[in-house]
C-alpha cells in the first residue's frame, strides 16, 4: 500500500484527529442534537413560486399583481348528473353549499346563487334557461349539459390550513349525503404532490435500511462495522440536512432527494475508506495499517467528492428554483459529509474496534481472478467495446437533443396530471373534468392604466371590447373581468348579454359602476376599487403549457395595442400575461436549458478536477465513458419506453455524472500506484484488485438506493429512481469493458501475456 509517508501535512492531520478521537466524540454529541432540531424545522412547500427564481421578471409581475388581487385558493366541486336541474340534483347542490358554509375559511358560490339573486321569484325551468343561456357560466366551469358545481373559496395560508379545510369539505357533503363529487383544482394536486413526496422518503429510507444491513453483513463480516459505518452515515447526513435550515431552504419536489443522494453517495465514501481498512497487511500494526489507509484514499474520497460537490453546485444555474436550491444544498451537504468521513467515521473504527478482513479470503481470490481476466479481455474485445459504447452513446443524445429534420428531442412534461399517480382520486377526477368539462389551464391577465380611470365609461368599454376580442381566440375557452358583471345584469334583465356599442348607452349602462364595486365582492375581484388603475381578466385556455402561454401572451399584446391605438384615455397603460399557471409553463421552459447547462458544466468541472490530479487530458476523456455510456443510453432508454424530461429526471445528467465519475477517480487512483514501469496489464489488474470490490459495491450502494425510490406513490421521483438505477448498473458494465478497451486503444500496446492465456 502507497501511504505517501506519515510525515506530510495531510497524515499529521489524520494521526491528530485519531489522537484526540474523545474531543471529535465531544463535538459531535453535541453537533448531533442541534442538527436534528435544525432539520426538523424546515417546512415543506411545494408550491408555484418554488418553482422560479426571485430574480425572474415573470415572477416579480406576478407577485405584484398577487398584491393587488390576493387569489384565493379555489376548489372546484363538480356534481354529475344525467339532469342536473332535476328538483333531486338541485336539492343535492343546495344541501352541500349549506353544508360548506358552516366550514371556517371556506366560501362557496354557485351559478345559483347569481340567479336566484337577481331573479328571486324564477322557477327551475327560467332558471336553467338563464343558466344554459348564456357562456358566462360555461366560461367559469360553473353549469355544462350534465353537471353544476360549487366553487369552493378558501381563505387558508399554510399546507396545514388548506388540508384541514379539504378534510373538513370531504366530512360536511358526506353528511349532507351531496357525495359522489368531482374534486378539481389547485389545492388538491398541491396536496397530493406534498403528501406523495413525503411518502417517497418514508418508503425509499426502510429500503436503503436493508441494503446498508446487507452491504455489512456480505462485504465486511461485522457488526461493529456496520455500527461504525450508521454511526457516520446518520451523523453526516443529519448535519447535511441541517444545512438547508441555515441556507434558509425548504423541502420541495425535488429537495426532497437531498437527503438521499447524500447518504447513498457518503455510504459509498464509507464503504471506499472501510475496504481498505480490511485489507491489512501483515506484520503492520493496527494503529500505522489504519492511518495508512486513511492517507491512502484520501486522495480518490476527496477528489470525488470534490467532483460530485462541483457537478451539484452547477446546477446553480438553473432558472427552476427547486433544482437551484437542491444542488447548492446537495453540495453542501457533500462537503459536510465529507469532513464526517474523515474525522468521525475514523474514531469510530477505533473506539468500536471494527476488525479488519480475514474473512472474505474465497470473494477476495474471486476478484484476484476477475483482475487478471478483465485486462486480457478487455484487451481482445478492444474495438467492439469502444465502438459498441461510442455508438450507443451518439444514438442516446440523438434522442435526447434530437437531429434537425431527423428526429424530436425528449419532450418536456410539465402537466399536473403526469406527476400524480394514476389511480389517485385526484388523477382520475382531473382526467374526468379534462374529458367532459374542457381545460384546466388558467392565465390572467393584468391591466394597469395610467391614471386611476378604471370606472370611466370609454375605459371600460375598451376593456369590453379586449375581452370579447380574446374571447374569440382559438386557444382562449372563455375570458372572465370587470365588463362581465354587467353582461350578466344585462342578461338576466333580458336585455341580451352584450352590452351597448354606441358610447353615450354604453356610458348609461354602466353609471353605477363605482356604487356596484361597493356591493358586489365579485367585482372586486377584477379591480382594485382602492387605487382605481389596476384591472385583471382571468382566462381559461384550450391549450396550455409553454406553447399555450407563448401564444397567449402573444394574442394579449397584440389586442391590447389594439385597443390604446383606438381609446386615447388609454396611452401608458400596459397588459401583460401573468399568474401561477405561467410560472408552471415557464418552469417547464426551462427544463432542457437546465439538463444541457448542468451537462455541460458538471462534465466541465469533473474534467479539471481529474486533469488537476492525474495530469492526463488523454486519460480524462477516456474516464468519461462509462459516465457518458450511462447517461445517454439511460436516456435513450426513456424515450424508448415513451418517457419525458420532468422536474425530476432532468438532474440525472448531474447525478450520474457525479457519483458515477467516483468509480473512476479511484480506478485510476490506484492505477498509478505501481509507477510508470509498470505495464499497462499489471497497472489494470492491480487497480482492479484493489478497488474493484470497492467499486462494484459502491455501484450496487448507489443503484440500490435510488431504485429506493421506485416504490414512490410520485410518479416524477419513481421514474428519477428507476432510471438513475439502471444509470449507475450500465456505468458499472463500462467500467470494466468499455473504459479498460479505451486505455488498451489509448496505450497502443499489448499485455504482458497472450489475450488466449
Amino acid at each position: 500500500m502507497t501511504t505517501h509517508g506519515h510525515g506530510d501535512r495531510v497524515a499529521r492531520a489524520l494521526a491528530a484527529i485519531v489522537r484526540h478521537r474523545a474531543l471529535v466524540l465531544v463535538v459531535y454529541g453535541v453537533l448531533l442534537p442541534l442538527a436534528i432540531f435544525a432539520a426538523l424545522r424546515i417546512p415543506n412547500d411545494s408550491g408555484i413560486d418554488r418553482l422560479i427564481v426571485p430574480s425572474d421578471p415573470d415572477f416579480i409581475a406576478t407577485r405584484a399583481y398577487d398584491k393587488l388581487f390576493p387569489e384565493p385558493a379555489i376548489a372546484l366541486l363538480v356534481f354529475e348528473a344525467d339532469d342536473p336541474w332535476s328538483p333531486s340534483a338541485l336539492a343535492r347542490i343546495d344541501r352541500a353549499r349549506a353544508a360548506l358554509s358552516v366550514i371556517p375559511h371556506v366560501t362557496p358560490f354557485t351559478a345559483l346563487d347569481a340567479l336566484r339573486r337577481a331573479r328571486p321569484a324564477a322557477t327551475i325551468a327560467e332558471l336553467k334557461q338563464l343558466a344554459m343561456g348564456t357562456s358566462i357560466f360555461r366560461a367559469q366551469n360553473l353549469v355544462g349539459p350534465h353537471f353544476l358545481s360549487i366553487v369552493a373559496s378558501l381563505d387558508v395560508h399554510t399546507p396545514e390550513e388548506r388540508d384541514a379545510a379539504l378534510a373538513a369539505i370531504d366530512v360536511q357533503l358526506a353528511r349532507a349525503g351531496a357525495l359522489p363529487v368531482r374534486e378539481v383544482g389547485t389545492p388538491y394536486i398541491s396536496s397530493w404532490i406534498e403528501r406523495a413526496t413525503g411518502e417517497a422518503s418514508a418508503r425509499a429510507f426502510p429500503v436503503f435500511g436493508v441494503l446498508l444491513v446487507v452491504i455489512a453483513v456480505f462485504l465486511f463480516r461485522s457488526v461493529r462495522a456496520l455500527a461504525a459505518i450508521v454511526l457516520a452515515l446518520g451523523t453526516a447526513v443529519a448535519l447535511a440536512v441541517a444545512a438547508g435550515d441555515l441556507l434558509g431552504f425548504t423541502f420541495t419536489i425535488v429537495s426532497v432527494l437531498v437527503p438521499l443522494t447524500i447518504m447513498v453517495t457518503t455510504l459509498a465514501s464509507l464503504v471506499y475508506l472501510h475496504a481498505r481498512f480490511i485489507d491489512h497487511p501483515p506484520n503492520v500494526s493496527r494503529e500505522d495499517h489504519h492511518l495508512a489507509a486513511l492517507r491512502n484514499k484520501f486522495l480518490p474520497v476527496t477528489a470525488s467528492t470534490l467532483a460530485a460537490a462541483m457537478g451539484f453546485a452547477a446546477l446553480a444555474v438553473s432558472r427552476i428554483r427547486p433544482i437551484r436550491e437542491m444542488g447548492i444544498w446537495t453540495a453542501v451537504g457533500l462537503a459536510i459529509a465529507w469532513v464526517t468521513a474523515f474525522t468521525l467515521f475514523p474514531v469510530l473504527q477505533l473506539v468500536l474496534k471494527t476488525p479488519t478482513g480475514t474473512a472474505v479470503e474465497p470473494k477476495r481470490r474471486l476478484y484476484e481472478r476477475l483482475a487478471q481476466l478483465v485486462p486480457r479481455v478487455s484487451f481482445r474485445l478492444r474495438w467492439p467495446f469502444v465502438i459498441g459504447a461510442l455508438a450507443a452513446c451518439a444514438i442516446g443524445a440523438a434522442v435526447l437533443f434530437g437531429v434537425p429534420g431527423v428526429i424530436s428531442g425528449a419532450s418536456v412534461e410539465t402537466d399536473p396530471l403526469s406527476t400524480i399517480d394514476p389511480d389517485a382520486r385526484v388523477a382520475q377526477d382531473l382526467r374526468w373534468f379534462r374529458a367532459n368539462v374542457g381545460g384546466t389551464d388558467v392565465a390572467h391577465v393584468w391591466i394597469h392604466l395610467a391614471k386611476p380611470a378604471a370606472s370611466d365609461p370609454d375605459v371600460l368599454q375598451a376593456i369590453e371590447s379586449f375581452t370579447r376580442t380574446l374571447e374569440a381566440a382559438p386557444e382562449v375557452a372563455g375570458a372572465v373581468g370587470p365588463t362581465t358583471m354587467l353582461r350578466m345584469r344585462s342578461y338576466v334583465a333580458g336585455k341580451g348579454e352584450l352590452l351597448p356599442k354606441e358610447p353615450d348607452a354604453f356610458a348609461a349602462a354602466v353609471a353605477d359602476f363605482e356604487d356596484l364595486m361597493l356591493t358586489e365582492p365579485e367585482l372586486r375581484m377584477f379591480v382594485d376599487a382602492g387605487g382605481l388603475a389596476d384591472l385583471q381578466l382571468t382566462l381559461q385556455l384550450r391549450l396550455g403549457g409553454a406553447a399555450g402561454y407563448t401564444a397567449t401572451s402573444a394574442r394579449v399584446e397584440q389586442a391590447w395595442l389594439a385597443e390604446v391605438a383606438h381609446t386615447p384615455s388609454l396611452a401608458g397603460s400596459r397588459a401583460r400575461l401573468v399568474g401561477e399557471p405561467l410560472l408552471q409553463a415557464k418552469v417547464g421552459a426551462n427544463l432542457v436549458p437546465t439538463l444541457a447547462e448542468s451537462f455541460l458544466l458538471t462534465a466541465g468541472l469533473i474534467f479539471a478536477v481529474f486533469l488537476v490530479l492525474f495530469k492526463s487530458g488523454t486519460e480524462r476523456l477516456l474516464a468519461m465513458i462509462p459516465s457518458l455510456f450511462a447517461l445517454l443510453v439511460t436516456f435513450l432508454g426513456m424515450r424508448a419506453f415513451g418517457g419525458s424530461l420532468n422536474v425530476a429526471t432532468i438532474i440525472i445528467a448531474t447525478t450520474v455524472l457525479g457519483t458515477t465519475e467516483n468509480d473512476q477517480i479511484h480506478f485510476f487512483h490506484h492505477m498509478h500506484e505501481l509507477g510508470a514501469d509498470a505495464t499497462l496489464d499489471e497497472r489494470l489488474a492491480h487497480a482492479l484488485r484493489v478497488s474493484g470490490r470497492a467499486i462494484v459495491f459502491a455501484t450496487l450502494i448507489n443503484a440500490a438506493g435510488f431504485l429506493g425510490l421506485s416504490v414512490s406513490s410520485f410518479p416524477p421521483l419513481r421514474q428519477f429512481g428507476l432510471m438513475t438505477a439502471s444509470a449507475f448498473t450500465l456505468a458499472l458494465l463500462a467500467d470494466f469493458t468499455a473504459l479498460p478497451a479505451a486505455l488498451w486503444l489509448a496505450a497502443r500496446v499489448k499485455p504482458r501475456q497472450p489475450p488466449s492465456a
